[in-house]
């Protein structure tokens, strides 16, 4: 088999999450009201688009994959800067991945994941707010319900992985940061880590 059509799609892909990047740092932009850093997002997903086409079957499914790295790149983006996330990018997505999973028959499935997660993170919210803010229970529907379209044995690896990565990166940022990290972006890396192994496999 000739390697130049996976080549072709990985170029694709690296382009398709190239402007998905600059999406992202747009619309982050746009949720904290300020300039945000151009370069890291755009290579970010550059990176994530040609994996993700490395790894999915097809264009669409590219596509697809590099909405949701778009819109995980738009969170951690505006969750980094502003440590919030903000009910204009996590609810539409959440909106956007039960449209996706309805077109093939999938939505029960697609909002009870994401309800159950977020009455988990939404249970610890309630016991300790300080430890988490609304903000990521909100973002815990998106991130259920497309973890839960691939199956339970990922959505556990991605619910487990997010507090693992976060207490990782507070302790070895404590001097800098006290140990107060933002949560986001550890539940958007547990949650695209755990597809791509999936994926992968």
């Amino acid at each position: 088999m000739s390697p130049w059509p996976l080549v072709g799609m990985l170029v694709l892909g690296a382009v398709l999450g190239t402007a998905a990047g600059v999406l992202a740092r747009l619309a982050a932009r746009r949720a904290v009201g300020a300039a945000v850093a151009a370069g890291r997002y755009e290579a970010a997903g550059a990176i994530g688009g040609a994996l993700a086409a490395g790894i999915t079957d097809g264009p669409a499914e590219t596509s697809a994959a590099v909405a949701l790295i778009g819109w995980c790149l738009s969170l951690c983006a505006t969750d980094l800067r502003v440590h919030r996330l903000p009910n204009v990018l996590t609810l539409p997505g959440f909106a956007l991945i039960v449209a996706y999973a309805a077109a093939g028959g999938r939505a029960a499935t697609c909002v009870l994941a994401g309800v159950v997660l977020a009455g988990l993170y939404g249970a610890v919210w309630l016991v300790s707010p300080a430890s988490m803010g609304a903000g990521d229970v909100k973002l815990a529907l998106g991130i259920g319900a497309v973890t839960g379209l691939a199956g339970a044995t990922v959505w556990l690896c991605a619910a487990v992985l997010a507090p693992i990565l976060t207490a990782g990166w507070g302790i070895a940022s404590v001097r800098r940061t006290g140990g107060r990290v933002p949560h986001g972006p550890s539940m958007c890396l547990a949650a695209l880590g755990a597809l791509a192994v999936a994926s992968w496999g």
